[in-house]
C-alpha cells in the first residue's frame, strides 16, 4: 500500500487546466471624482483659509459669504457659501436659512 495521499477529485476535470480567474480592476477608482478645476480651486481655497485661520476658517468663509450676499454679488456669495460648506456643512445650512437663500446658490443642500 502506498503512503501517498490522493488529490481530491475535481468537480469538473475539464477546468483543471485553466488559470484561476483574477478579477479585473475597475476602469477608475470608486473614490475618484475626476479632475474638476472648480472643485480643485474650491478645495485649495478651503485649505488655504484653514491654514490661515485654523478652526475659525468656516466662520471667516461665512462672513465673506454674508458680505457678498448683502452686496448683491451672487457669484461671490455662491463661492464663499461653497467654501463654507467644504469646511462646515451645518454652518452653510444655517447661513442659507438665515439669508433665505435656498434658491440663491445652495444647490447641493438637502431639501427640507
Amino acid at each position: 500500500m502506498s503512503s501517498r495521499k490522493r488529490a481530491a477529485p475535481l468537480a469538473n476535470p475539464a477546468l483543471a487546466h485553466r488559470k484561476p480567474a483574477v478579477p479585473r480592476s475597475p476602469a477608475g477608482a470608486a473614490n475618484d471624482n475626476g479632475s474638476d478645476p472648480h472643485d480643485d480651486a474650491l478645495l485649495g481655497a478651503a485649505l488655504r483659509l484653514f491654514a490661515e485661520h485654523g478652526l475659525g476658517a468656516a466662520h471667516r468663509a461665512q462672513a465673506q459669504a454674508e458680505e457678498a450676499f448683502f452686496a448683491g454679488e451672487r457669484e461671490r456669495y455662491r463661492w464663499w457659501l461653497a467654501v463654507t460648506r467644504a469646511l462646515d456643512r451645518q454652518l452653510a445650512v444655517d447661513l442659507c436659512g438665515r439669508m433665505g437663500s435656498d434658491l440663491f446658490g445652495s444647490q447641493s443642500l438637502p431639501a427640507r
